[in-house]
């Protein structure tokens, strides 16, 4: 049983991260032409971070035994962590290493999203 559990926890996190992704990416683009590339990935980050919480609590970890201020601080730390990982990625592949902003966008969240299953699964949303 704990298997299909765990194996349902990960599916909805991959939806529910794949929704906060695009929402991310949505926002990234509407305003990256007005807005400087780092200023526009935050604004996405902050969208994303509604959508994300709000789906891992009621999907991927329903099961926790958090409160949801417990968990919303938690995530919000763990969000955190994610973006810095996501910003720092980020800007040295576009900056640094002179990539297109797409991809190292897409990179970006990936290697965050990787921290952020981490977290949430064994921290912030702790069964």
């Amino acid at each position: 049983m704990k298997k299909a559990a765990d194996w349902w926890s990960g599916f909805w996190f991959g939806s529910v991260g794949s929704v906060a992704a695009l929402v991310h990416v949505l926002v990234f683009e509407v305003l990256r032409r007005v807005i400087s590339p780092e200023l526009a990935n935050l604004a996405g980050f902050i969208v994303a971070f509604a959508v994300s919480f709000a789906g891992h609590r009621r999907l991927s970890f329903r099961d926790t035994r958090t409160t949801t201020q417990q968990s919303l601080v938690r995530f919000a730390i763990t969000a955190l962590l994610g973006f810095a990982a996501n910003e720092t990625c980020f800007m040295v592949l576009v900056y640094a290493c002179h990539w297109p902003v797409w991809p190292a966008l897409i990179l970006a969240i990936l290697v965050a999203a990787g921290q952020t299953f981490v977290l949430s699964r064994w921290w912030a949303f702790r069964r």
